[in-house]
């Protein structure tokens, strides 16, 4: 079984975008490039995708603690993520280090999330899509002078 989703980007001045969703209730946002190429009134793709492992790998260790009835008092994620340039001096995100700090209520639950510490993160599609390599296929439309 595949699911698909669609997202759309359309251009609002220069380098800022605004991003909408095909389900219901989600509100657009948006994007943008820093300076000096954008004006930086949103993230850029690299704060996306950065935020994006964060919530999910957050995300999955939550449900398997949730599933394990393991309650926690607090959750927080910190994601850090370098950007460094490449044997061609093209900006590439060099790596992404996670730190989740996640609270149980109790001492006795700390030796109980052992197990879900250990598989959390298999659980995570953006993560393990991101660490394996996502297969992205480009098709660029350019339409002649009387479309």
């Amino acid at each position: 079984m595949e699911e698909q989703f669609t997202t759309k980007l359309e251009q609002v001045k220069d380098y800022t975008f605004e991003v909408s969703f095909d389900k219901e209730g989600f509100e657009p946002l948006t994007m943008d490039e820093p300076k000096p190429l954008g004006a930086e009134t949103g993230p850029n793709a690299a704060r996306f995708l950065s935020s994006a492992v964060g919530h999910c790998l957050s995300a999955s260790l939550l449900f398997c603690l949730q599933k394990s009835r393991i309650p926690l008092k607090h959750i927080s994620t910190q994601v850090h993520t370098s950007l460094a340039r490449n044997e061609v001096g093209r900006w590439r995100i060099n790596d992404i280090k996670v730190n989740i700090k996640a609270e149980p209520t109790n001492d006795l639950d700390r030796e109980r999330m052992k197990r879900c510490l250990g598989i959390f993160e298999d659980f995570c599609i953006v993560t393990q899509s991101v660490r394996k390599g996502i297969d992205v296929q480009v098709a660029v439309q350019v339409p002649t002078g009387g479309e």
